[in-house]
């Protein structure tokens, strides 16, 4: 059985199926509640890019030509490893990336569980058309062939299943893969990974993995002129970077970056479920998730009753350390999350905003916050705040809800609360990749489409759409009857 065991030495690199300790800089993995130190890993250089990329590339030349049912297995194989090892990667879930129980097992029951189960049909799903030719004698066939290298930056809130949702799909359809997992979580989002991948025969070189510090590591990844797509899943800010890098070298880029999801509770809502729904997608993992609620947009009829139990609810949420499976609201991630997250609280105070409970931290632990008497222009509710904070804004109207829902750069989800075909009309009207009626932001299913429109990413995961992203297609035109050329 795979061990995954936050105690093992994880200083090292995996490349072309060895662990390389090099002697160089070391990054520090802390656990987010208790703030020690548990685990150092490599920081990756340009160098072992290059290696990576190099085993890779080699690799995938024998990948891509092995049958799909070979593929098929693999990752199926990673499946059975991991339902082997589920508590041990709990644990490690929990313990470096400040994951509560509840998310924890949520990340690997449902999402990667689910995503690899979807994905083991890939390798005989992947396949070409035929189209009729417009020219007498001629046979068509499009081929789907694989795309050849994927590179991954992951992102450290969801490190488990944001990184394998890449590298099981891209694996499974003959790439190969290099992976650069966050810094904060570069075991549960890379080297563990490596470690199911490798107890399920894959062969090596098709699976690399390089820790490393984004402008360094994560850099020479989205710019390698032998990267083919680079997967990446994080900020939009560093999000247009990557893009451009990956552009340069023509690879396509397949990013989902970051959100600013309202959830809309319409006049005729069910309090009692917006309420539901509201507390789940804002505070499940502290708030940490790019679908998570960054606003509540809630009707005037409403709003004074909303915010009353909203606070009710942020007040009986209990705050600690998640190796306690009560614990609903863990750490977040680092000082640099924290003190922007309550830094948007305090300046929106300052603009008019009442702090109705929270608004402060003890260490890493930042209390659930709701606020009253937001607008759309306050800090904690134009940007992503990434946190545990509830900014509540009354509307007038159906039509004003839709337009402080739209009045963001992002597009990534939200959720509508309301009579059935009302809150549809108003879903269907705000600019979003994906919009859930009468629920929360916070779904993800491995065979439906996942990813947002504006400035919240290019491209999708999940199902055919993912396939489509991580292959190419080819025309091959065979001409049997002679034919008769103008010149």
């Amino acid at each position: 059985m795979v061990s995954v065991d936050i105690e093992k030495d994880w200083n090292h690199l995996y490349i072309d199926g060895e662990r390389r300790t090099p002697d160089r800089e070391t990054i520090e993995v802390e656990n987010p509640a208790t703030r020690e130190v548990i685990a150092e890993v490599p920081a990756g250089t340009a160098g072992d890019v290059d290696d990576a990329f190099a085993a890779a590339v080699e690799a995938q030349r024998e990948w891509r030509n092995r049958p799909p049912q070979e593929r098929a297995e693999v990752i199926q194989s990673v499946l059975h490893e991991l339902h082997e090892c589920e508590d041990e990667f709990a644990e490690l879930l929990v313990r470096e990336a400040g994951s509560t129980q509840l998310k924890a097992h949520v990340e690997l029951e449902v999402l990667a569980s689910g995503m690899l189960a979807e994905t083991a049909s890939f390798p005989t799903r992947s396949q070409g058309t035929k189209p009729e030719s417009v020219i007498p004698g001629k046979e068509n066939e499009v081929r789907r062939e694989p795309a050849g290298v994927v590179g991954i930056i992951s992102p450290w809130n969801v490190p488990f299943h944001l990184s394998m949702r890449a590298v099981a799909p891209a694996i499974a359809l003959g790439n190969a893969v290099v992976l650069k997992p966050a810094e904060e979580t570069s075991i549960s989002g890379g080297l563990a990974i490596a470690e199911l991948f490798e107890a399920a025969g894959l062969p090596e070189g098709l699976l690399n993995v390089v820790p490393g510090w984004g402008h360094e590591a994560g850099d020479a990844l989205a710019s390698h002129p032998d990267v083919d797509v680079v997967s990446f899943t994080g900020s939009t800010a560093v999000g247009r970077e990557v893009a451009k890098n990956a552009v340069d070298n023509l690879a396509l880029p397949a990013l989902e970056l970051g959100g600013n999801n309202a959830h809309v509770v319409l006049e005729d809502a069910d309090l009692d479920r917006a309420v539901d729904a509201g507390v789940f997608g804002s505070f499940m993992h502290q708030g940490q998730i790019c679908i998570s609620i960054n606003r509540h947009l809630v009707h005037e009829s409403l709003y004074d009753e909303y915010v009353e139990r909203m606070v009710e609810r942020a007040a009986a949420l209990e705050v600690g350390n998640p190796v306690d499976p009560e614990v609903d609201i863990g750490p977040v991630i680092k000082e640099e999350q924290r003190d922007k997250m309550l830094e948007f609280v305090r300046e929106s105070a300052n603009s008019g905003a009442t702090v109705e409970i929270g608004g402060t931290a003890d260490g890493l632990f930042v209390e659930p916050t709701v606020l009253s008497g937001v607008s759309n222009e306050m800090p904690a509710a134009c940007n992503e705040h990434f946190g545990p904070i509830v900014p509540v804004i009354p509307f007038e109207s159906t039509e004003e809800a839709i337009e402080l829902a739209n009045d963001t750069e992002m597009g990534l989800s939200g959720s509508v609360h309301g009579e059935l075909e009302h809150a549809r009309s108003v879903a269907e009207r705000i600019e979003t990749g994906m919009i859930h009626v009468n629920d929360q932001p916070i779904n993800d299913e491995p065979h439906v489409p996942f990813g947002g429109d504006k400035a919240s990413g290019i491209g999708r995961y999940n199902g055919e759409e993912i396939i489509r992203e991580f292959t190419k297609q080819k025309w091959i035109s065979v001409q049997h009857d002679e034919r008769e050329y103008p010149l």
